[in-house]
């Protein structure tokens, strides 16, 4: 199969995205969903709802009289996920093609999902601050996050793969996430935290486009059960409850590479369908026959109960 051209598909990788969802995105909505405890009637905000992960099983619980606000940034996952409503003959589910930080709904609502949404947020404290006001007082949080390894090994793999075809001059974010000349990527100091970079997992590449950098930030800052519980706490949050959900997923090279396509790793791809090819070849050598993810998440649950 010849690789496609990262740049130019059409889809804005909404179908690769979604060949990911039976293993991966579907398990941790449900599970995302089922921690936020939906009643009938209630009003849900997906907040970067990509192919629907988190918003077709909220509605399936709220039912026609309730409502879903499914919002993102990239049509083609709206595309993709309203064909599913569709398909399934939900009522009370609405998609907002628009920058999810900056949604303002007509009503508060009883619940905010998001399934790994959050850590695309340009402002992660400031935005999710904004976001929580969005709740009615006593409405919840329910959120996933990557925990510590997650995503691995197919950042390394992925950027191995690039250095191949793109010569050694390809920055390689060292294995706390800073830059080569060890800065963090905003320029800072890196946070190690105790850490040494033989005991630290390896961090995702930061991905092209507007959320890149703060993807990087937002998944170190988030990548523990203590760094998210503190993190939901500080937001004003209460009853703050988090579990980890370990998730391995066998894949093989064509679904890995969609991987590579569908997510944030795709902005670091050539544009040129050779280069690209030459990419696809040299990943899935490194990958091999017998590869599985590190798809370890975190699931959170927390209440929003606003002083006085």
């Amino acid at each position: 199969m010849s690789a496609r051209s990262a740049a130019t598909l059409s889809d804005g990788g909404a179908e690769d995205h979604d060949r990911l969802a039976p293993a991966v995105w579907n398990p941790v909505g449900n599970a995302v969903v089922a921690a936020a405890d939906i009643l009938v009637g209630e009003r849900v905000l997906d907040l970067f709802a990509s192919t629907g992960t988190g918003t077709i099983p909220a509605a399936q619980l709220t039912g026609p009289d309730g409502c879903v606000d499914a919002v993102d940034r990239s049509p083609s996952m709206l595309d993709l996920a309203e064909a599913k409503a569709e398909a399934l003959g939900l009522a009370g589910v609405f998609f907002h093609r628009t920058e999810p930080a900056r949604w303002t709904p007509e009503a508060p609502y009883d619940a905010v999902v998001s399934c790994y949404g959050v850590l695309l947020l340009e402002d992660l404290d400031a935005d999710m601050d904004r976001i929580v006001r969005l709740l009615r007082p006593g409405g919840r949080v329910a959120l996933s996050t990557w925990d510590d390894g997650g995503l691995e090994p197919i950042g390394e793999l992925l950027l191995d793969a690039l250095r191949d075809v793109a010569g050694p001059t390809l920055d390689r974010p060292t294995p706390d996430g800073t830059a080569p000349d060890g800065t963090a990527p905003d320029g800072a100091a890196p946070d190690r935290e105790g850490a040494s970079d033989v005991d630290r997992p390896a961090r995702p590449a930061t991905p092209a486009g507007p959320s890149g950098t703060a993807f990087v930030e937002n998944y170190r800052k988030l990548a523990s059960t203590d760094r998210l519980t503190d993190w939901l706490h500080a937001r004003g949050l209460v009853n703050v409850r988090v579990e980890p959900f370990g998730l391995r997923v066998p894949l093989d090279p064509d679904t890995a590479w969609s991987l590579a396509l569908g997510t944030g790793y795709r902005g670091l791809l050539p544009e040129d369908p050779g280069a690209l090819q030459r990419v696809r070849s040299a990943f899935e050598e490194r990958l091999g026959n017998a590869f599985v993810l590190n798809a370890d998440s975190l699931i959170a649950v927390a209440e929003y109960q606003p002083a006085g």
